[in-house]
C-alpha cells in the first residue's frame, strides 16, 4: 500500500542479524491426491477429522457461540458444537428482497436446536458505519461482505467472547462455483487453436454484459490467463481507463499475470481444480477472507476461531481427488457428504450464496447521491481518472450493465484515503460525507 513498506508473507520468518534481513518460509501447502482411495473412506476421515478439530477450537472458559448463514460450512460448524454443548448462533441479513438468508438461517438453527440471533441490516446503517470499518480494516479492502462481519460480529459481542467461523472450508474442499468452470469450459481444449483464437475475438467484440461474452472471452484463454483468484475484479484494459494516463505511464502498476505467475509456476503439473484452489488459498484467503475475519472480530473485542483451518483439516483436504471436491452441477461434494448426518437436507444440497449485499441495487438508488459526491470530493486525482468513474457510476444506474462491484472497489479505495490519508476521521467530517 505505501512505497517501501511491506507485509511480511503468510507462513514466512523475518531474521535480522548483523545489520542483514533474511526473509525464508517455515512451512508450505502442498497438495497430493490419493486417487486409489474411496470417496466414501474420504467421507469418514473428515467428518472425523472436522468433529475434533471442533472440538479443540471448543477450548476455553468463556461463553463461544457460532456465526451462521445457512450454508454448509457454518451450519456444519455450528451443528457439530451443538453436539457438544448448547450453543448460541448469530446471522445478518439485508432488507432487500433476495438479499437475505434470515429466513434459511433461522430454519437450519430450529433444526439444530440453537439458540438464534438475528439482525437486520439497512443501506443507512451499512452506510454510516463504513468510516469505522475503513478504520478497524487498516486497507482498503473491497468485499461487500466484510460490512456483514462487523455487524454479525457486533451482534454476537453482545452474548459470548468467542465465536466459529467457517473461512477456509471454500479453498480447501472446492467451494466456489468458479471452480466448475473447468467443467463448462472443456470443450475449447479440445478445438484447434485457430478456432478458439476466433472465439475469443469474437467475444471481444460483443458489447458489454451481453450473454456469452464472457463465457467466449474466458473460454479462449488459458487457466493462467483467465484466473487469478477470486480477488479479480479488473482486467488490465480496464485498468487502463480507470487509472490516470500518467500513473500507467509511469509503470508503478503490474499485470495480475505478473502476481499470479509464480505461483501457478509451483502448481503446473497439478490439475485446474487444485490449480485455482491453490491460487485462492495464497491470494484470496489470506488477503481477504482471513483479514476481514480478524479485523471485523476484534473491531468488537470478539475471538474468532476458525476449525476449517486447521492444518490436520488441510492435510485431509489436501488428499482428496478434483472430482471428489467438484462436480459439473455442485461444489464441496466429499464436504456436503462428511456432514450429511448432521445438515438439514436443503441446506446439504444448497449451492454456494456467498454473503450477498444489494450494493448493485443501493447504488441505482439510495446510495447514487453519495456516490457521486464522493467520486467528486475525494482527492484522488494523481491515480483515479473520475471522469471515467462518474460514467460507470451512470451506466450503472441506467441499467445498461452491472458494474456494482469495479464501482464499489474504487469507492471503497476513495473512503479509505479519506478516513486514513485525508483525515476525514470516522466522527464529525466523516458524518457530514455520508449525509
Amino acid at each position: 500500500m505505501f512505497k517501501s513498506v511491506s507485509k511480511l508473507r503468510a507462513g514466512h520468518t523475518l531474521t535480522i542479524s548483523n545489520e542483514t534481513m533474511t526473509i525464508e518460509p517455515y512451512h508450505e501447502i502442498e497438495f497430493a491426491p490419493e486417487y486409489n482411495r474411496s470417496f466414501a473412506d474420504f467421507a469418514e476421515e473428515a467428518r472425523a477429522v472436522i468433529t475434533d478439530s471442533v472440538n479443540i477450537h471448543r477450548n476455553s472458559d468463556v461463553p463461544r457461540g457460532c456465526f451462521l448463514s445457512s450454508g454448509v460450512d457454518s451450519s456444519s460448524l455450528a451443528g457439530l458444537l451443538q453436539r457438544f454443548e448448547p450453543t448460541q448462533t448469530f446471522s445478518v441479513g439485508f432488507d432487500v428482497e433476495g438479499y437475505s438468508e434470515l429466513d434459511a438461517a433461522r430454519n437450519t438453527a430450529r433444526f439444530l436446536g440453537t439458540e438464534h440471533h438475528e439482525m437486520k441490516i439497512t443501506a443507512k446503517e451499512y452506510l454510516e458505519e463504513l468510516p469505522s470499518i475503513l478504520w478497524y480494516m487498516d486497507e482498503p479492502v473491497a468485499d461487500p461482505s466484510a460490512v456483514g462481519l462487523y455487524f454479525v460480529s457486533k451482534l454476537a459481542s453482545n452474548h459470548v467472547k468467542v465465536a466459529f467461523s467457517g473461512e477456509g472450508a471454500d479453498e480447501f474442499f472446492g467451494g466456489y462455483n468458479i471452480y466448475r468452470e473447468p467443467y463448462s469450459l472443456r470443450m475449447f481444449k479440445y478445438m484447434p487453436e485457430a478456432l478458439r483464437s476466433m472465439s475469443g475475438h469474437l467475444g471481444r467484440l460483443m458489447p458489454p454484459g451481453m450473454k456469452g461474452k464472457s463465457f467466449l472471452e474466458r473460454g479462449s484463454m488459458s487457466l493462467e490467463e483467465r484466473f487469478v483468484g477470486n480477488a479479480k475484479i479488473f482486467v488490465d484494459s480496464e485498468k487502463e481507463n480507470v487509472l490516470t494516463s500518467s500513473f500507467v505511464a509511469s509503470g508503478q502498476f503490474t499485470s495480475t499475470e505478473f502476481i499470479t505467475s509464480s505461483l501457478y509456476n509451483k502448481v503446473r503439473h497439478h490439475d485446474d481444480i487444485t490449480k485455482m484452489q491453490y491460487i485462492d488459498i495464497h491470494t484470496w484467503l489470506r488477503g481477504n477472507i482471513l483479514l476481514k475475519a480478524d479485523k471485523m472480530s476484534m473491531a468488537h473485542s470478539l475471538e474468532l476461531r476458525v476449525p476449517f483451518m486447521d492444518i490436520e483439516v488441510f492435510k485431509l483436504a489436501a488428499k482428496l481427488p478434483p472430482e471428489y471436491k467438484i462436480s459439473p452441477t455442485n461444489t464441496k461434494l466429499l464436504l456436503r457428504e462428511a456432514m450429511k448426518e448432521i445438515l438439514p437436507p436443503d441446506v446439504q444440497q444448497r449451492r454456494k450464496l456467498g454473503f450477498p449485499v444489494p450494493t448493485r441495487i443501493w447504488l441505482k438508488n439510495e446510495w447514487y447521491d453519495w456516490a457521486k459526491n464522493l467520486i467528486s470530493t475525494s482527492r484522488v486525482e494523481q491515480w483515479i481518472n473520475k471522469i471515467y468513474v462518474l460514467q460507470l457510476l451512470d451506466i450503472h444506474k441506467e441499467g445498461k450493465v452491472d458494474v456494482s462491484r469495479k464501482l464499489w472497489t474504487i469507492l471503497v479505495f476513495m473512503m479509505w484515503h479519506q478516513v486514513h490519508i485525508e483525515g476525514a476521521n470516522a466522527s464529525h467530517e466523516y458524518k457530514t460525507l455520508v449525509t
